[in-house]
């Protein structure tokens, strides 16, 4: 496999990064190529030598995000809840541009959407029918409500800054998480 050139890593993290910027700061809609090139300090060219449009280079950005959430979620699967929603806070707070760009201002809608489609797999996987609190419960339903509710206190977790550390947070997630899976 050949290595990836530095130059054309970089180029692409500041072109990614002045995006998620841009978005934070005004409608994506009235971002352009020209404003992404400008922000990343490279030319348009640049930009469209590694993504079609401002479209692609969205899709791109947040399809990392997910990959990245579950490569992560996937070394946290041997944890408690607990434990491996401070990993998942962590994670969150190490990219609160991105995410609260993402969910808080809802600079892209379909990111939530497929923020809260991933975390309803993940759920899916811990959901125990079979026994105890959830015996006769149906799987989608108790996954889209824990889901759903995870995805709202991340909301607001990211909307109020942070006014928790990711410990804090994920002791109180984890416990109700507990409750209901």
């Amino acid at each position: 496999m050949q290595k990836a050139d530095r130059r054309v890593i970089k180029s692409q993290e500041s072109i990614k990064k002045a995006l998620i910027e841009l978005m934070s700061e005004k409608n994506f809609d009235a971002i352009t190529i020209q404003d992404i090139a400008d922000r990343a300090n490279v030319n348009r060219g640049t930009v469209y030598l590694h993504y079609m449009d401002k479209f692609d280079l969205l899709d791109k950005v947040m399809e990392e995000h997910i990959s990245n959430m579950t490569d992560f979620c996937e070394s946290a699967s041997e944890m408690d809840y607990i434990e491996s929603t401070v990993h998942c806070m962590e994670y969150l707070q190490s990219n609160y541009l991105f995410f609260s760009t993402m969910l808080a201002s809802e600079g892209a809608p379909s990111f939530r959407h497929q923020f809260l489609k991933f975390n309803i797999v993940e759920f899916k996987k811990d959901v125990d029918l079979t026994s105890g609190k959830n015996l006769g419960q149906n799987e989608e339903i108790v996954a889209q409500f824990v889901a759903n509710a995870y995805v709202g206190v991340v909301e607001w977790w990211l909307k109020n800054e942070m006014p928790f550390p990711p410990q804090v947070m994920a002791e109180k997630v984890g416990e109700l998480i507990e409750r209901i899976v």
